[in-house]
């Protein structure tokens, strides 16, 4: 028997990507092959609604001292729990569904509300930790992302043993991220040999922090990074101490697991520049995968005519080219890039008289109310003007907008719109949107998907539209880099455009001199790159029928080499058997 308990503030709620990544691995048959039972384990975060509501629409609730629900076989192990360490908690199950391949898994899940946990057994944890690992909760009281994950540890690791998922059989602990780290923690501590800990790093908190703060962004940052390691210097002998920051303390953590994944190679690099002990720490490379079904030519077109007709009820023309950019709202992302090769292209489509939009479904808020897009769309036009302010612009996509505002009044060939609103389709967009538009259209129908980010430890997003024929722009930091250049063995592939916009010119300078990279030095760099990627793009765009069609098959083609099924069965479960393999003594922090 094999049991995995992923800890992770997305148990029950598809936030972002790692909801993204339970869904994968779990819904993929390797997995299954391989593991016996999944158990998701998360905080409760909220008590309002009924027993019915608290694991999802695909969930069912077996027991909830929140609810009264109390009669289920288990009961004495939470009432157990409960008295403990005053929690309170909701068991049951999820089922998982993956359209794609009709697939569907089930896993327990475990939620606890830890607002009014014991405090004396809480201090008794904090002091563990730092003694054993060197963490000082006290300077992280007052942030509540890090108190609720610790107060949720060992309440977790209690489940694990009440459970029986540490007897008969192998049971491993994977920590997605800061949230999971102390209860990994907690399980190392508990019985460091019974159970396994491995860390599912999606990200390094610390390095996202300093290039999204820095105004040399990844110019900067990769360049010092690389640099520095070839002097033997690590990430505060460049930036100073970083302990002020919990997410660092807790990452700088992940050393004491049995294994460490990493979703993408400058992951892995990332996570070496963060501490000299990182040196001797078993890392293994476990990229995301992303979705490969296959369409016919018919089907792009038929969601391609709904874009450009989008475009002329919004626009008044059919454009002959649709580009997308469809994420967050946030720096990492680096929109202005986009309009940077917008401003390329447009200067040749005016002189080929070729025409393009491009959809920006970016926004910072959760999903508007649709009378709300209603009124805006009658009242000033929306998606074509905003306004600032509620229910329209949040103050990120005002600042967004004005770049839009700018290009839009020197282009004459190609537009932007922002789009910013969760969804896309008509109920959810407005009267302006063709009926029978889904979200798969803004995939299927569009040449171009953008996605130079300055951060992106993965970037699931950036290669959703690869399968179904798009032509993927990312940039040379982004994990699915790597896990495309892995699938093509090193070839280039006509259906991915990757920018380097870490390229500066050799020799370079020691690493301190490359600090002073700054927004100056970084905008000759990204007028350089873009002017490239530009130049790229306009000759790969199809111009036939014939030449989308081939971009359907060739991206197909490759996307089925990076599915789920391949990373469960190629990268994650063998990081998974590494980890089971230890045998390790408790280790103490230096």
């Amino acid at each position: 028997m094999r049991t995995l308990v992923h800890v992770t503030h997305e148990a029950v709620q598809k936030v972002g990507g790692i909801g993204a990544v339970l869904q994968g691995l779990i819904t993929s048959k390797a997995y299954n092959q391989q593991i016996d039972r999944t158990v998701l384990i998360g905080p409760l975060f909220t008590r309002e609604g009924n027993y019915q509501s608290r694991l999802g629409s695909d969930g069912e609730v077996f027991y909830s001292s929140v609810d009264g629900v109390l009669n289920h076989p288990t009961a004495h192990v939470w009432q157990d729990i409960e008295r403990k360490f005053n929690v309170d908690v909701v068991y049951g199950r999820r089922t998982f569904y993956e359209d794609a391949t009709n697939f569907k898994a089930s896993a327990e899940i475990i939620l606890f509300d830890i607002h009014r946990v014991d405090f004396r057994r809480l201090n008794e944890f904090k002091a563990a930790i730092f003694n054993h690992f060197g963490i000082e909760s006290n300077r992280y009281e007052d942030v509540w992302d890090f108190d609720q994950y610790v107060k949720l540890a060992e309440p977790a690791v209690e489940a694990i043993y009440g459970l029986g998922l540490s007897t008969g059989g192998q049971c491993v602990v994977v920590a997605h991220e800061f949230m999971g780290m102390p209860t990994a923690l907690a399980a190392i501590l508990r019985n460091h040999n019974e159970l396994r800990t491995v860390f599912c790093a999606h990200e390094v908190a610390t390095v996202r922090k300093l290039v999204e703060e820095h105004p040399g962004h990844d110019t900067m940052f990769y360049n010092v990074m690389a640099e520095a390691m070839a002097e033997d210097l690590y990430l505060e002998d460049m930036f100073g101490n970083q302990h002020h920051y919990f997410k660092h303390a807790l990452i700088e953590a992940s050393r004491f697991c049995d294994n460490i994944l990493a979703v993408g190679d400058y992951v892995i690099k990332e996570l070496r520049f963060l501490d000299p002990d990182f040196d001797a720490v078993d890392i293994d490379l476990s990229y995301n995968g992303i979705p490969a079904f296959q369409i016919t030519p018919e089907e792009a077109q038929v969601s391609s005519e709904r874009l450009r007709q989008y475009c002329d009820n919004l626009l008044g023309f059919r454009p002959d080219h649709v580009f997308t950019h469809v994420s967050r709202l946030a720096p990492s992302k680096a929109l202005w890039r986009d309009i940077r090769i917008l401003e390329h292209v447009e200067q040749e489509f005016q002189h080929s008289g070729r025409t393009g939009v491009c959809y920006f479904l970016n926004t910072e808020l959760p999903r508007r109310r649709p009378e709300d897009i209603y009124d805006m769309e009658q009242w000033w036009d929306w998606p074509v003007a905003h306004r600032e302010g509620m229910p329209d612009l949040s103050n990120g996509e005002a600042i967004f907008y004005t770049s839009i505002q700018r290009f839009n009044a020197r282009s004459r060939n190609l537009k932007a719109l922002l789009v910013n609103q969760f969804g896309w389709e008509r109920s959810l967009c407005g009267t302006k949107m063709p009926e029978g538009m889904e979200f798969w259209d803004i995939r299927k129908g569009a040449d171009v998907e953008f996605g130079l980010s300055i951060y992106e430890p993965f970037g699931i997003a950036q290669l959703e539209a690869l399968s179904v024929g798009g032509i993927c722009v990312i940039s040379n930091v982004c994990g699915c880099a790597g896990f495309v250049d892995d699938a093509c063995a090193g070839q280039p592939s006509p259906n991915v455009i990757v920018g380097d916009f870490t390229e500066i010119p050799k020799p370079r300078p020691p690493a301190r001199n490359l600090l002073t990279i700054d927004r100056a030095y970084r905008d000759k760099v990204e007028t350089r790159v873009t002017k490239t990627i530009a130049q790229d793009l306009l000759t790969r765009l199809p111009k036939t029928p014939q030449d989308k069609a081939k971009l359907v098959e060739t991206g197909y083609e490759l996307a089925s080499k990076m599915t789920w099924e391949v990373v469960a069965r190629n990268y994650f479960l063998p990081a998974i058997d590494r980890a089971c393999q230890k045998q390790r003594v408790l280790q103490f922090a230096g």
